[in-house]
């Protein structure tokens, strides 16, 4: 145990990345996991958001639930800043499949490091 807690606690080998979605529910998990990190002295290296819908994704004439899953992502976008200013790493689109294989992880890659 000795072991694995110096391991965890060493920032210059380690550091965990929370994944959250821009919703209620994620977002108060993941500021629960982060504030017991800290306190436990085990380095968080940032927050990536996951599954967020971009403005024009769903074509020119975009239906009203789409809309408002915009608004309401854009609300927790900005609960994600203000909760975790300066660590959000990395923002993921939300793609039009699930993530499997080499091609949608590229897709991922890029959307977290440029291409």
């Amino acid at each position: 145990m000795e072991n694995a807690s110096q391991l965890l606690t060493d920032a210059e080998k380690y550091a965990f990345f929370f994944v959250t979605l821009p919703e209620a529910l994620p977002i108060a998990v993941i500021k629960r996991f982060h504030n017991w990190f800290v306190e436990f002295g085990i380095p968080v290296g940032g927050v990536i958001v996951n599954g967020l819908i971009k403005e024009g994704s769903a074509g020119q004439e975009e239906v009203d639930f789409i809309r408002n899953r915009m608004a309401m992502q854009a609300e927790y976008m900005e609960e994600i800043d203000r909760s975790f200013h300066g660590t959000v790493r990395g923002v993921v689109p939300l793609f039009e499949s699930d993530v499997r294989g080499i091609e949608m992880l590229g897709k991922v890659s890029a959307a977290l490091f440029g291409d």
